[in-house]
C-alpha cells in the first residue's frame, strides 16, 4: 500500500475515534444538563465513530499494515448549550468529510482500486452524517432560548436507534 495513503487512512483511525471521544463528552455534557435524549443521541453517535475506527483498523489489517495506534487529544467538555454542541458537531463532520475526501483522492491518485472501493462506503456515510446533523441544528435554531419545546426534542432525540 501507498505510504502516503497508509498514513491517512492510519490517521482517520485517530480521528474516528476521537470523534467518539467527542460525542461521548458532548453526552456527558447532555447529562450534566438533564438531556437524556440528547446524551442517548450522542451516545449513539460515538458508537457510530467507533465502529468507524473499527472498520479501516479492521482494512488495514487485511491489507497487511501493521498498525500504530495515535494519541486521542482530549475534546472541549464544557458547551454553552444543545444548539452550540450541533454546531460543533456539524462542523466537526464536515471536517472529517474532507479527510475521507483526502484518502479518496490519494486512492484515485495511486489507483489504489480496493481503497477507493473500500472508501466509497465512508463518503457515503459523511452525507448522512451531515444531514442528521443539520437538521437537528436547524430544529434548534427555531426552538427560542428556554422554551418548552425543547424536552419534546429530546424526547425525540431518545428514539434514536
Amino acid at each position: 500500500m501507498d505510504k502516503q495513503l497508509e498514513k491517512l487512512i492510519q490517521d482517520q483511525i485517530k480521528n474516528e475515534w476521537y470523534s467518539a471521544y467527542l460525542y461521548t463528552s458532548m453526552a456527558a455534557w447532555c447529562e450534566s444538563e438533564n438531556l437524556e435524549g440528547f446524551a442517548h443521541w450522542m451516545y449513539k453517535q460515538a458508537e457510530e465513530e467507533t465502529e468507524h475506527g473499527k472498520k479501516m483498523f479492521e482494512f488495514l489489517i487485511d491489507r497487511g499494515v501493521k498498525i500504530v495506534l495515535q494519541a486521542i487529544p482530549q475534546p472541549p467538555s464544557d458547551f454553552p448549550s444543545p444548539q452550540a454542541i450541533f454546531e460543533q458537531s456539524l462542523e466537526h463532520e464536515k471536517k472529517v468529510t474532507a479527510l475521507i475526501y483526502g484518502i479518496a483522492d490519494q486512492a484515485d491518485k495511486v489507483n489504489d482500486h480496493p481503497t477507493k472501493v473500500f472508501i466509497q462506503w465512508f463518503i457515503t456515510e459523511q452525507v448522512e452524517e451531515e444531514k442528521n446533523a443539520s437538521q437537528i441544528l436547524d430544529l434548534l435554531r427555531k426552538i427560542p432560548a428556554n422554551s418548552a419545546a425543547i424536552f419534546q426534542l429530546d424526547h425525540r432525540l431518545m428514539k434514536r436507534e
